[in-house]
């Protein structure tokens, strides 16, 4: 990754925090748990592999400190290594757990006690423009797609079409935007 397109990425992350709270940079990283917890992830994971590993290896062993730290004091394990795509936004902090394999695309948003983990077959992809409500847990190789709604407290350990709204336990999908538009085109 170039330092351009990890500016990019951190400028799409905070885009999202500044719609929702209204603050400036310094003042979001400042005061917005979930947005300095994500500045300082993709900062270790640009620094990861930043050659000579000599020269930033220092760098790298500074952000990781800071990067725990957050991790230990808002309740947050999203690994560094995790491939998240730009416009990440965690909307409220604590308890909120990922593996570091799971894959996530753009515009994820995720609240609190979340957790998106592994089990013997696999590690879930999530697509882009998704929003993972409190207590939710995704479990497993499964594959949610786009443009997705995962109520609150809903346990997915199936896949997920696109356009879909998915609640309870085990989640199910109630709603898709195919089908409203399928009912009030025959209304």
């Amino acid at each position: 990754m170039r330092f351009s397109e990890l500016v990019s990425v951190i400028k799409e992350d905070f885009a999202n925090y500044k719609r929702v709270e209204n603050r400036g940079f310094i003042v979001g990283l400042l005061f917005s748990p979930g947005f300095k917890y994500i500045f300082f992830m993709r900062l270790c994971t640009y620094f990861r592999h930043k050659k000579p590993a000599v020269l930033f290896l220092p760098i790298f062993l500074v952000l990781v400190f800071i990067y725990r730290h957050n991790s230990f004091k808002y309740g947050i394990e999203v690994p560094f290594k995790a491939k998240i795509g730009p416009g990440f936004y965690i909307g409220h902090f604590s308890c909120i757990t990922m593996h570091g394999e799971a894959v996530l695309g753009d515009r994820v948003r995720i609240s609190q006690g979340v957790t998106i983990g592994y089990t013997s077959k696999g590690v879930p992809t999530i697509g882009n423009d998704v929003y993972i409500g409190a207590g939710a847990k995704i479990i497993g190789n499964v594959h949610v797609g786009n443009n997705v709604e995962i109520g609150a407290n809903s346990v997915v350990t199936k896949d997920i079409p696109d356009n879909s709204v998915v609640v309870g336990v085990p989640g199910r999908v109630i709603r898709t935007k195919a089908f409203a538009v399928n009912s009030l085109t025959n209304a």
